[in-house]
């Protein structure tokens, strides 16, 4: 399914979207120059076109239009763009939103989850706006200008040093985790984090918050949600068929232990669920639409920040496939 490609739409919709969540003010005391939901629609606005603050505060300046679209009479300047993204940005509040995206498909018919499957997967974002080799030359400088200065007597450093440094870089990789559904590409649930690790730990969560507002009968996943409590907590808890092939651990010729996963190794060893777990690609296809769309770097640079950024990328691609539903109306 197709993005809007109408950034006055994308405003608006996140404009109207924004007040069915956010309150006016954040405290009775606060200046009324604007209100959250504009503010935050225009964040949604900059992450639709990957603008800086500056240049997001120029771009309204120079739509006074836009501003009537969402009541509002001054342009916010680029510091206060930059202090609503962390008090408006909450999870909370851009889960709610998201919930109310899927809820608005699920009255139109569009999600079909009983016909396609939810797909989860996940995905990393770059750090920085420079290129992987230039990441890549940077560390291995800084890796050997630490064994020269400090470490450099002892044997074997080099190894161990250029390692730490790989090692922070994987610590502090931002990694978004997705449930995505199949037929249209819209995402029921996301999970934003810092770390490279297993990605078993997010299928529960992801699972349990989609189940919550759509009625999901299949879930496909790779090799790396493989386990066999997350196929208990599915089948048995959720009543939700999960197909994810079993590949964690070792390879082995013997069959896994656990019953749903030796189920896995006999199905998938005769491809019984060849055409259903084809639909995986599907959440793989919405992460190169956020990256495309939205660029794959990002533009924060604390952790914290770095996290709401990638919800509010999922925010903004859950409004550009209303947009587009609303535009074809």
């Amino acid at each position: 399914m197709e993005t809007s490609q109408s950034p006055r739409n994308v405003l608006n919709a996140a404009y109207r979207l924004a007040l069915l969540v956010l309150p006016a003010h954040r405290h009775k005391f606060s200046r009324r120059d604007f209100t959250l939901p504009q503010l935050l629609a225009c964040l949604v606005l900059r992450q639709f076109y990957g603008l800086s603050y500056r240049e997001t505060e120029q771009l309204l300046r120079d739509s006074p239009q836009w501003l009537t679209d969402i009541e509002m009479v001054d342009v916010p300047d680029h510091n206060t763009l930059w202090r609503a993204f962390s008090s408006i940005v909450k999870t909370q509040r851009v889960n709610r939103m998201i919930q109310l995206t899927t809820d608005h498909f699920v009255r139109a018919k569009l999600l079909r989850l009983r016909q396609k499957p939810l797909s989860i997967d996940s995905t990393c974002f770059e750090r920085h706006h420079r290129s992987l080799h230039y990441d890549r030359r940077c560390r291995q400088i800084a890796a050997k200008r630490a064994v020269r200065t400090k470490i450099a007597e002892k044997p074997g450093t080099w190894g161990a040093s250029v390692n730490a440094a790989r090692r922070r870089t994987i610590t502090t990789m931002p990694k978004l985790s997705l449930a995505v559904a199949s037929s249209c590409h819209l995402i029921l649930a996301a999970k934003a984090r810092l770390g490279n690790g297993s990605d078993a730990p997010d299928f529960e969560e992801l699972l349990r918050r989609s189940s919550k507002h759509a009625s999901v009968r299949a879930v496909v996943a790779d090799s790396g949600y493989d386990s066999e409590a997350n196929h208990r907590m599915a089948r048995e808890e959720l009543k939700v068929r999960s197909i994810i092939p079993p590949g964690i651990g070792r390879p082995t010729s013997n069959l896994p232990r656990g019953r749903w996963r030796r189920c896995m190794a006999k199905r998938f060893a005769r491809k019984a669920d060849k055409n259903l777990y084809g639909q995986r690609s599907q959440s793989e296809t919405v992460n190169s639409m956020l990256k495309r769309n939205q660029g794959s770097a990002l533009r924060s640079r604390t952790p914290e920040r770095q996290k709401k950024e990638m919800l509010l990328r999922v925010l903004t691609h859950n409004i550009a496939l209303l947009c587009a539903e609303e535009e074809r109306d």
